[in-house]
């Protein structure tokens, strides 16, 4: 006889160690109004998707989180995936460093409302956080027009080179800014940053070629393609369908890219 724990069962178990309680809230809010759409929340968002290997359960949180954050309008879900994150393992430093993070991809005022949202969660929860400004670093382009170099490659540079005849001053701030200023900032590891943008790009929908920029990134630092795939399912549930499946069409073409210059160095080697 076959005793496999049903899909409610495993949602239940993920969604308890979100919540960090056995009793889910969304049962109890949704039940004289809506229970089988509670039910389907936890059977699948939580049976079928987070119980997915590839990503671990706080890099989903940071995942959700960012893509809330990134499309606005979802605060109580937004304010629940935080404290989801901090009972996941992530820290209160993290989770701030999230949300200024964004403002490259999704505006000061998501990031705003982000960090806002957290201070809500924090206070709620008696979370202190470590609140020292970061100091600046040397040259800001010399270390952004680096990073951005190790982080995003040839594709990154394509889009600055693309700026200079346009908006060379867009350009300037892309590597001054977004790279000098926030990707060099210590508080979440260069993964963490590349899965959180890919989330929150894919999650917008409509910035695919920076969205394709950035899945490079994310397996220029180390992610992988079961990463790549499996942040592009997380935000299916946040985003809906059509935009996860757009990010995939988009992953897609990353990967033939990727494995056709692979294909082409070995073949330069070999000659």
């Amino acid at each position: 006889m076959n005793h496999a724990p049903t899909t409610m069962t495993v949602g239940r178990e993920y969604l308890a160690m979100i919540e960090n309680t056995p009793q889910p809230s969304i049962v109890e809010a949704l039940k004289d109004i809506a229970p089988d759409l509670a039910n389907l929340t936890i059977s699948f968002a939580y049976g079928e998707i987070y119980s997915r290997p590839g990503l671990d359960l706080r890099q989903r949180q940071f995942a959700t989180i960012a893509a809330l954050a990134s499309m606005g309008g979802a605060e109580p879900q937004l304010k629940f995936h935080i404290a989801g994150a901090l009972n996941a393992g992530g820290s209160p430093e993290e989770v701030v460093e999230l949300m200024t993070h964004l403002v490259v991809y999704a505006g000061f005022p998501a990031a705003l409302n982000g960090v806002f949202a957290a201070k809500a969660v924090f206070d709620e929860k008696g979370v202190s956080v470590n609140a020292e400004r970061v100091d600046a670093r040397g040259s800001r382009y010399d270390e952004g027009l680096a990073s951005l170099r190790a982080i995003d490659g040839a594709a990154g540079e394509r889009v600055v080179d693309s700026l200079r005849d346009i908006a060379p001053d867009l350009a300037r701030f892309i590597i001054e800014f977004g790279f000098g200023d926030i990707y060099t900032r210590p508080g979440l590891d260069l993964l963490s940053r590349e899965l959180a943008t890919v989330a929150a790009l894919a999650a917008i929908g409509s910035a695919t070629p920076q969205l394709k920029v950035h899945m490079h990134g994310l397996l220029n630092v180390g992610g992988t393609r079961e990463q790549l795939v499996e942040v592009i399912t997380q935000i299916a549930v946040y985003a809906g369908f059509p935009r996860a499946i757009n990010a995939a069409l988009a992953a897609k073409e990353v990967l033939a890219d990727r494995a056709h210059a692979h294909q082409a160095s070995e073949s330069l080697v070999k000659s």
